[in-house]
């Protein structure tokens, strides 16, 4: 039992260094600089390890995408309203999409590396299908006449990495999320748009 748990604690430690090791290579060259080799040198660990934990350098980046955003989906799922259950659905909308802005905008060079490493399996990443399902179901709520799912694929994919840099100047380092946040809410409003808030 003790082995177990040391086992556990070692697997704990290695995917905590694996993870900060590919946070780090981004941070130094983006997406191109992180491959398995380096990622396990720099975390201490054998290159088996990371293979067998993410499988590829696309595992590494939708890992560290799911981390980034398990504190916004806990929120989403088990929060207060607006972003948990129980407000209406242009509020939780608007909510969602401040808090999934506010990740793109401190993440866009991980958003670019993980869009081009997962291109070909993107809709079945699990963060892009809980985002999907989660705006799909609020459109659905909030605009019946309208395709629910393809208004969530349509807005997730202005969630580009690069348009999230060119669109976060320094001076107005939230307009990404505001234009998005506008753009939702004009999808909604039948009788025009209502404001979006600050």
């Amino acid at each position: 039992m003790a082995q177990q748990r040391a086992e556990r604690a070692d697997a704990t430690r290695n995917r905590r260094a694996v993870l900060d090791a590919t946070e780090r290579l981004l941070a130094e060259g983006g997406g191109d600089h992180v491959s398995l080799d380096r990622v396990a040198a720099l975390a201490g660990v054998g290159k088996g390890t990371v293979f067998r934990r993410f499988g590829n350098r696309a595992g590494l980046l939708q890992a560290l995408l799911e981390e980034r955003s398990r504190e916004l989906r806990d929120a989403v799922e088990n929060g207060p309203p607006p972003l948990g259950p129980g407000a209406p659905p242009r509020e939780r909308m608007l909510a969602f999409l401040d808090g999934l802005g506010a990740i793109a905008e401190g993440n866009a060079v991980l958003l670019s590396a993980h869009d081009q490493a997962c291109a070909q399996d993107r809709y079945d990443d699990p963060s892009y299908r809980f985002w999907h399902r989660h705006l799909g179901t609020l459109f659905a709520e909030g605009r019946p006449d309208l395709d629910a799912g393809f208004l969530a694929h349509a807005l997730l994919a202005v969630f580009d990495g690069d348009l999230i840099r060119h669109m976060t100047p320094p001076g107005d380092p939230r307009r990404f999320t505001r234009s998005v946040r506008q753009m939702a809410a004009a999808l909604l409003d039948r009788d025009g748009p209502q404001g979006t808030g600050p």
